[in-house]
């Protein structure tokens, strides 16, 4: 037996008068999902433990079985481990988001965040930034490194662990009342306007039509993790198939192995296709018994506020992930298991993640049985099925109580 999760970053989400009172993952055409449902378990889980922020890292984690009350140290660690960066016990690290601020006159902390992701910068392009701010608003004891599209890390040495907000949490608010009260980050952040405003790369991406990545943000302070092994708690062989460095990182941290594939780059033109052809090969000829697909699009899409791309993500996802995972897996005579969920929702009305329980889909080719009409949040949630510790809904998918 295979097992594969395809997550839908953010996929999930909330009614809107838009689309006459639906989800966008209601208004998407997902013939595969909805074939699926037909034959599938469906049902809600609850991936954010009551009093923990609705992120990817702890929601992620707990996809994966691990419950984050227990192994959550921040969202930054996570992300250093797939960079590759050794972090000593009292090392702490910050995500450092390219942000693109406002830039009417006035003071520094007077300017509102408008896209938290520099219209999802490209990682060559953040790349010769991130050189530029190494140069200038460095100060002993602290280490910049770059990680994928706008997505970065700054690395404390002897640090302070300390709650910072997401970016994407305050779109289109005023910076000031939530920038740090460490007075050496702050400068940073500020110092790191000073540098990008006018660095030449923004002055040519104004120039065709693309935000500035005209700023650092600094947020998910955490420690070193440990993560215990996905195959010693599992039994399972596993790898990880995500453009995102949280995602890579967790791999890391569970022993799990890591799929690069080209174009897949955390927005929605991502490579899909490429990621599915991926896991089934994996499964089918690489000798893994587990493959998890993460896609990042809709969660961006959900961010930025967009209608229209958000449902084109979870289309994708239908036609170009699911499809061929299902089709491939079957051509190769493979007997499988498939989980299909967000890790939280991103609604396009608050453009940021909520705690709210997600819809998941479970389909086994083995024994397909009546299910519901179609896979969304309305439906899994008249089912009545719900998983109050979602870390717990893998092992349900594994067919074995998880420790």
């Amino acid at each position: 037996m295979k097992y594969i999760i395809v997550l839908g970053d953010g996929m999930a989400g909330r009614a809107l008068g838009e689309l006459g009172g639906r989800t966008t993952l209601e208004a998407a055409k997902t013939p595969v999902m909805d074939r699926l449902a037909r034959v599938s378990e469906i049902g809600m889980a609850s991936m954010v433990p009551k009093g923990m922020a609705p992120g990817s890292d702890t929601a992620n984690l707990a996809v994966l079985g691990y419950d984050p009350r227990i192994y959550y140290t921040g969202r930054s660690p996570l992300e250093a481990l797939s960079i590759g960066v050794k972090m000593e016990d009292t090392d702490v690290s910050f995500r450092c988001n390219l942000v693109t601020l406002s830039e009417e006159e006035g003071a520094y902390k007077d300017r509102t965040i408008l896209d938290h992701s520099a219209d999802e910068i490209s990682s060559e392009d953040a790349a010769v930034l991130l050189e530029a701010l190494k140069e200038g608003i460095l100060r002993d004891g602290y280490r910049l490194y770059a990680g994928t599209s706008y997505r970065h890390l700054l690395l404390w040495e002897r640090g302070q662990v300390m709650d910072l907000t997401p970016p994407h949490d305050i779109l289109g608010k005023r910076i000031g009342e939530y920038l740090p009260s460490d007075a050496v980050l702050r400068e940073m952040m500020e110092k790191s306007y000073e540098i990008l405003e006018r660095h030449p790369l923004n002055e040519e991406r104004r120039r065709n039509g693309q935000r500035p990545a005209n700023a650092a943000w600094f947020w998910g302070a955490g420690k070193r993790p440990e993560l215990t092994s996905f195959k010693e708690r599992t039994g399972q062989k596993g790898v990880m198939i995500s453009a995102v460095d949280l995602l890579k990182g967790i791999a890391v941290g569970a022993g799990m192995d890591i799929i690069r594939v080209e174009g897949a780059n955390g927005g929605l033109h991502t490579n899909y296709s490429g990621k599915a052809n991926a896991a089934v090969r994996a499964l089918t000829e690489g000798g893994y018994d587990f493959a998890y697909i993460h896609v990042e699009a809709p969660d961006e899409m959900g961010h930025q506020g967009k209608i229209e791309e958000k449902i084109q993500a979870i289309e994708a996802i239908d036609e170009k992930v699911l499809g061929t995972v299902i089709g491939g897996l079957r051509d190769a005579g493979e007997e499988f298991r498939l989980l299909l969920l967000p890790d939280h929702p991103t609604p396009i009305e608050v453009r940021t993640h909520t705690a709210d329980p997600v819809p998941y889909l479970l389909y086994d080719s083995t024994k397909e049985e009546p299910g519901e009409r179609i896979y969304c949040e309305k439906t899994a949630a008249g089912t009545g099925r719900e998983w109050k510790d979602g870390f717990r809904l893998i092992g349900h998918l594994l067919q074995e109580e998880l420790c």
